[in-house]
């Protein structure tokens, strides 16, 4: 018997549809708990499949509605549903995918797609052939229903699709899809595409063995009138362009004609997607070729879609100049993730390495309107092509540029401004020459009247900050900065977010060119304190963090302190432990407590107590949410409770609070040295840190190890009771996996082993094995590979009949990656390690010497008893092997290195 609904229980289901569709919060409640009671009747979802399906006499929202709830059911507890219920919502999908209303038809294909991800893709052997079969019914309904379906189950299960699990379903799906690109309906024709859409980047063998069938079909679909088949055509080439370029480079000619045409779409959305072209083809390596004919139609293209359009200009409140006192809402403002403190060393070129794991923000001119756009693209694929063509593409845009700059209607000007900013990276060598006339005429604009044009105007100048920078500072220097900081006080919040973002790279850039006007700086920012709403006070943050970071301790002035302080520390007193604002100023706090070094002191108590408290705080609510799911309730869990400002929600904490915390403590070590000696006597942060150093969560792991060094190197005899402790947690992390997590630890061991001398001895097999692993790891990002070969140095320095017998193992890569390093403390006591090693286990270098020769050249000024070291080393070897031998060594190195050699060491 096929199941039937009791009338009584089918009003109370239709009731509870009407009510859930109130705005009224109390209904709302009630709705809710009715469904959770409702639930624990199994065949209540037989009653929502009856109102979508088979209830003709309900209007369209209320059965689709019952659709909409039957999903989040199959979504939470498909797993609990009895076979009959399971079976009859199945076999009601199948029979009504050709409901006559598009609502309810997309309404199944979605309740299909979601039992299909429960993995009932195995289970409901006959869902796909019965899918496929029902595309080719003479009903139209019919046919656009099974293909909705079929295109939600490609989006969400493509991989399965091809692969044995389903016996690869693939191979006749693909075809038969194929087969539909040239079918009457555009809707149908639009699904057919959008379905072999999914396999493309994956490269399916069905899809790749039917390639060429698939070009061709596409190409002649390339007039279609319909735009959302022009779309998916577009999205089609340029994924291709990705994964099978060689099929296309026969008629790239023709693709890229089309390309230009539909960049120019009438729709925008159409637009859009051929835009995304010329972005993905600068990537390929046959960029320059296939479009240097064509850059004569493309870059107005290009420059004509980065005009504003009039709904952007709408979404902006382009026409509301003075905002400022407007407040913020919470929508408005994008989670910051903290990025954890990566150690890194000093170049010869004077460029510190990032952590190679680390994403560098990207530059973005319009953060606020952060919907992927016709504009933005065109500029990312303007900027991408400039970094191709470099100034070749100047010819084609000086002539343009000229008109838009100085164009009387503002839109047109700001799009002028955003061109000049997109070729700054690839044209900055062809742009030199016109610099001197521009940056005065861009440093105008910021005055336009024109919020937009302001804001265009402080992104691009910043991204000439480096040209600016390299001026005599009157020329254009102190009129950037001038004008940027009455920018920073601006009207407009757009534009005072503009200006904080570009003067912060504007400090990147001129770092103490910025001094003599520190004091200027200061009142401006610290005006801004007053001035700003809620989202920009994260980016004022930013920016001060930034001028600390960049002027170092020429802050440390008392007029400085008494102008910058008290601002911060208000605001640290407003936060609450759980604001997650406490993020960028704890971020910026670290950047000036490194900055203020001794003069910090008189704020680092509260501050440093409140970084202990969110640790414990932190750790205390993570082991809270352990316990919430066993039965064991240890006596602690009442004073963890205490800490856990909630104790009615056990949410797994935000872990971010407790790794910007450490870096702030790491900051304050480093910036007070000896001085922090007294809060970490007076503090649990061992305890705290030794859990710390556990935690499952990477981001702590590696905050943890560099608070570690830092302290190791401020107040070591805090840090020495628990190097028993610590020393095997070390080791464990050891691993590359986790690049700066592996980082921070290597660098935490090295600084331990300059405290620990001779001590260290117990804890080196922990660590060497895996240090020597790591150093010839082929791939290992730069910054590891340096940390390393200072570590096994330093390693040397103090335990050298440990390490000494391995020397051959590792002499070679340890020699290649520290040559690039500046002259500093770190370098220093890994080549005396080297040297006392050498000294140990000589036979370890012989077959690697021209490298030891090479990395000692790279000094620039060794200490002297350093370069005694060096001096006996070479002079030693050279006596070893006679004379005439050692010419023919010699032989093998490159000039400039013989003569470096020669001068300083006589060999």
């Amino acid at each position: 018997m096929e199941w039937q609904p009791d009338e009584q229980g089918l009003q109370q289901v239709l009731q509870l549809l009407k009510d859930s569709q109130s705005p009224d919060t109390a209904t709302q409640r009630a709705v809710q708990e009715k469904l959770e009671q409702l639930n624990q009747y199994p065949d209540f979802n037989n009653y929502l499949i009856f109102v979508l399906t088979s209830l003709k006499s309900e209007d369209e929202p209320t059965r689709s509605l019952s659709g909409l709830i039957l999903k989040n059911n199959v979504k939470a507890h498909y797993q609990n549903f009895p076979p009959p219920v399971a079976d009859f919502i199945k076999r009601e999908c199948l029979n009504n995918i050709g409901d006559p209303s598009p609502l309810i038809r997309a309404t199944i294909g979605i309740l299909i797609t979601t039992i299909a991800s429960k993995g009932e893709l195995q289970t409901w052997p006959e869902l796909l052939p019965q899918l496929c079969n029902l595309l080719n019914s003479e009903d139209y309904n019919t046919c656009e229903g099974s293909f909705g379906a079929l295109q939600k189950i490609c989006e969400d299960s493509s991989e399965l699709l091809d692969s044995d699990a389903l016996n690869r379903p693939l191979n006749i799906m693909i075809p038969k899809f194929l087969q539909f690109f040239k079918h009457c309906s555009p809707k149908i024709r639009s699904h057919a595409i959008a379905c072999v859409n999914q396999f493309i980047i994956s490269r399916a063998q069905a899809l790749m063995d039917n390639i060429d069938t698939f070009i061709e079909s596409l190409f002649a679909l390339a007039g279609d009138e319909d735009s959302e088949v022009r779309k998916n055509v577009c999205r089609a080439l340029v994924m291709l362009l990705e994964v099978r370029i060689d099929r296309l480079i026969p008629h790239m000619h023709s693709i890229i004609q089309y390309m230009l045409q539909r960049t120019q779409d009438p729709d925008e959305n159409v637009a859009l997607e051929a835009c995304e072209f010329w972005l993905t083809l600068a990537e390929q390596p046959i960029c320059k070729e296939a479009l240097s004919g064509h850059l004569v139609q493309l870059i107005p293209i290009l420059v004509n879609g980065m005009k504003y359009s009039e709904i952007d200009i709408i979404l902006l409140k382009g026409d509301v100049e003075e905002d400022e006192t407007v407040p913020d809402s919470e929508q408005d403002i994008k989670p910051r993730f903290h990025k954890s403190r990566t150690i890194t060393l000093q170049h010869e070129d004077g460029e510190g390495e990032e952590g190679e794991d680390i994403d560098e923000d990207e530059d973005d001119d319009d953060d606020t309107l952060s919907d992927w756009n016709l504009r933005k693209c065109s500029a990312a694929a303007l900027d991408v092509l400039a970094n191709v063509f470099r100034d070749e593409l100047l010819p084609h845009l000086l002539p343009l540029l000229k008109g838009l700059l100085f164009h009387p209607d503002w839109v047109i000007k700001e799009s002028g401004i955003l061109v000049l900013g997109a070729i700054a990276e690839g044209c900055m060598q062809g742009m030199v020459p016109y610099l001197p006339e521009l940056i005065p005429h861009l440093i105008q604009c910021l005055c336009d009247k024109k919020a937009l044009v302001r804001s265009i105007a402080c992104w691009t100048l910043s991204r000439y900050a480096h040209w600016v920078v390299s001026q005599p500072p009157d020329a254009h220097l102190k009129p950037l900065m001038t004008e940027l900081l009455k920018r920073i006080l601006d009207g407009n919040k757009r534009v005072q977010e503009a200006a904080c973002s570009a003067f912060a790279t504007l400090e990147e850039e001129a770092c103490t060119e910025l001094v003599p006007y520190l004091s200027f700086i200061l009142d401006t920012l610290v005006f801004a304190f007053g001035k700003y709403q809620h989202k920009n006070l994260l980016i004022l943050y930013d920016a001060i963090g930034t001028l600390a970071d960049s002027v170092g301790h020429h802050l440390n002035q008392p007029e400085y302190i008494q102008k910058l302080m008290p601002p911060l520390i208000q605001k640290w007193n407003e936060l609450k432990d759980e604001d997650k604002d406490l993020f960028p100023l704890l971020e910026c706090l670290s950047s000036v407590a490194t900055a203020l070094q001794s003069g910090f002191l008189p704020y680092c108590e509260p501050v440093y107590q409140r970084c202990v408290t969110l640790v414990q705080k932190t750790l205390a609510q993570a082991m809270v949410s352990v316990f919430k799911y066993t039965d064991y309730v240890p006596s602690l869990i009442f004073l963890i409770q205490m800490y856990s400002q909630q104790p009615d929600q056990y949410e797994a904490p935000d872990k971010d609070f407790m790794i910007v915390a450490l870096d702030l403590l790491s900051g304050l070590a480093e910036g007070l040295g000896g001085h922090v000696d007294q809060l970490v006597a007076r503090s649990n942060i061992m305890t705290l840190l030794f859990q710390c150093m556990q935690d499952t969560m990477p981001e702590v792991r590696q905050s943890s190890f560099a608070l570690l060094g830092d302290l190791t190197k401020a107040c070591f005899p805090h840090v020495k009771p628990c190097i028993a402790e610590f020393m095997p947690i070390l080791g464990t992390n050891l691993n590359p996996e986790f690049i700066s997590v592996c980082n921070n630890a290597t660098w935490a061991i090295g600084e331990i082993c300059m405290q620990m001398g001779v001590e260290m001895q117990p804890y080196v097999a922990l660590v060497l094995t895996n240090l020597v692993e790591i150093i010839n790891r082929p791939n290992t990002p730069k910054t590891l590979l340096e940390n390393t070969a200072i570590t096994i140095g330093r390693l040397g320095y103090v335990c050298p009949q440990e390490v000494a017998p391995m020397l051959q193992q590792f002499i070679r890569p340890w020699c290649t990656s520290l040559r690039n390093i500046r002259d500093n403390e770190e370098k220093d006591s890994a080549f005396r390690g080297i040297c006392v090693m050498i000294g140990v286990n000589p036979g370890g270098v012989v077959q690697d010497f021209i490298f030891f020769c090479d990395a000692v050249a790279s000094w620039v000024n060794p200490k002297d008893d350093l370069r005694d070291m060096f001096y006996k080393i070479l002079h030693g070897f050279k006596e070893q092997v006679g004379e005439e031998n050692w010419q023919q060594f010699s032989e093998q190195f490159p000039p400039i290195l013989k003569e470096r050699l020669a001068a300083c060491y006589g060999v």
